[in-house]
């Protein structure tokens, strides 16, 4: 549901059965009856990884290479840098501020390879 501005950054993973969700219907019964709702934009940094199933809702922004554990429900604001997981999502733990070893050479490479390759 798109009545908002969706922005994605670069190499933005986005597992299977995600949604982003920017409207929203208000919260006066009145209103609602009439059919109004609210939209607010999503805004997703660069490097971000979304597990599974995530939902997200209007008005989050969520920080660069930050991972969205599989079935979380985003509520609020993810800063950069973090495992956020559950519903609704909360930060676990921060991401190591170092890149793995097991990598090094990989950052340009393109096409099918598998872990461990």
């Amino acid at each position: 549901m798109d009545c908002a501005p969706i922005k994605f950054g670069d190499e933005v993973k986005i597992g299977p059965k995600c949604g982003f969700y920017t409207s929203n219907h208000v919260e006066d019964a009145v209103g609602r009856r009439a059919g109004y709702v609210e939209s607010r934009p999503i805004t997703v940094g660069n490097n971000v990884w979304f597990g599974a199933s995530v939902n997200v809702v209007g008005g989050v922004t969520i920080g660069d290479n930050s991972i969205i554990g599989a079935g979380s429900v985003v509520v609020d604001d993810i800063p950069a840098n973090v495992i956020a997981a559950g519903n609704p999502a909360k930060v676990i733990r921060p991401l190591p501020l170092r890149t793995d070893d097991r990598y090094q050479g990989l950052e340009n490479r393109t096409g099918d390879y598998h872990y461990g390759e």
